[in-house]
């Protein structure tokens, strides 16, 4: 059974979703009108994406160390983030907030980060990844090193790295829609077994949200640096976004990349959920089976650059195909 599965088990999708939904009904979510159509808007050639360039934003943010919110190599890393996402938009904002962790009588600061491009556009999409690290390395085999932050080469620093490479592309090539890049902190301070303490980035950042600048979709990344990628259809999404689902996958199979695989597995209590409760269809492309994850070993050398290409071009021919 998979890991983020036995972590969350006892979530039902209806149940959890209808929660907060009040009068957006589940059955309006599902049968949601396509909001964006993949023919191309024009003959401008798609933009290459750089999993070389991808691959030294992992690296980098791994040579902080844990991103633990609370630690040094957190607060360096998000001054890293900021100032990379400002060389391709005037557009960053800090979006701060109290984080609670399990056992701590304190909250510690945590930061969302948020980088739009094309920021006139009305019609917007949003692509979002967490940043923050596990706080301690609960799944080591080694008990003696279960207290350990994680390094979390996949587990945070892979989503980030595509998505600052995307946001240099955007920045060179602009897309033919409005982009808001988010950067979730707080997803990953949760006991295992536990529904308390996970996604709070999110969750806050849902909240927050003005009901007019709701974006259109969304895409979330989580652990797609795995050498031995394989992505399957998350449950949730595939339940609440299916149309999102669709085309991402179809578009992996018109591009000929077979890590996109076509069946549902394991539903997933990610940063994805805040926003469908907020009634904003959004899917999580997440590789399920990961055997370091909240481990010490979870370090770039697990992770390679042809897998965030992978992904990173997918995203580019579905984004740049938008009208």
């Amino acid at each position: 059974m998979n890991f983020k599965w036995q972590r969350f088990q006892h979530f039902q999708p209806l149940t959890y979703l209808q929660h907060s939904l009040g009068a957006l009904s589940i059955l309006s979510l599902l049968i949601l009108a396509p909001v964006f159509s993949c023919a191309s808007q024009n003959d401008d050639p798609i933009p290459a994406f750089d999993e070389k360039n991808a691959y030294a934003h992992l690296v980098r943010q791994c040579d902080f160390g844990p991103r633990n919110p609370g630690s040094m190599g957190h607060l360096k890393c998000r001054d890293y983030l900021v100032a990379t996402l400002k060389k391709y938009t005037d557009k960053v904002d800090i979006q701060p907030f109290p984080m609670f962790i399990p056992g701590s009588k304190k909250p510690v600061e945590a930061f969302n980060l948020i980088a739009r491009f094309n920021p006139k556009k009305t019609g917007r999409i949003l692509l979002c990844a967490h940043w923050d690290t596990r706080p301690w390395a609960d799944k080591d085999s080694d008990p003696t090193k279960r207290n350990t932050p994680i390094l979390g080469a996949n587990d945070g620093a892979s989503g980030v790295a595509v998505l600052l490479e995307l946001a240099r592309l955007f920045h060179a090539h602009p897309p033919p829609l409005g982009v808001d890049i988010v950067l979730f902190d707080g997803e990953d301070a949760g006991e295992s077994g536990e529904s308390q303490g996970w996604i709070q980035g999110s969750e806050y950042f849902a909240k927050s949200l003005k009901p007019a600048d709701h974006p259109l979709f969304a895409i979330l990344l989580d652990m797609i640096g795995d050498k031995d990628l394989q992505i399957y259809k998350e449950s949730y999404s595939w339940e609440y976004a299916r149309d999102i689902v669709k085309t991402v996958w179809d578009k992996a199979a018109e591009l000929g990349i077979e890590q996109f695989k076509d069946n549902v597995r394991y539903a997933v209590l990610d940063d994805h959920l805040p926003l469908l409760r907020m009634g904003i269809p959004c899917i999580d492309l997440i590789d399920f089976d990961y055997p370091y994850w909240h481990t010490i070993q979870d370090t770039p050398d697990k992770c390679s650059a042809a897998s965030l290409g992978l992904v990173g071009k997918v995203l580019v021919h579905v984004i740049y195909t938008q009208k």
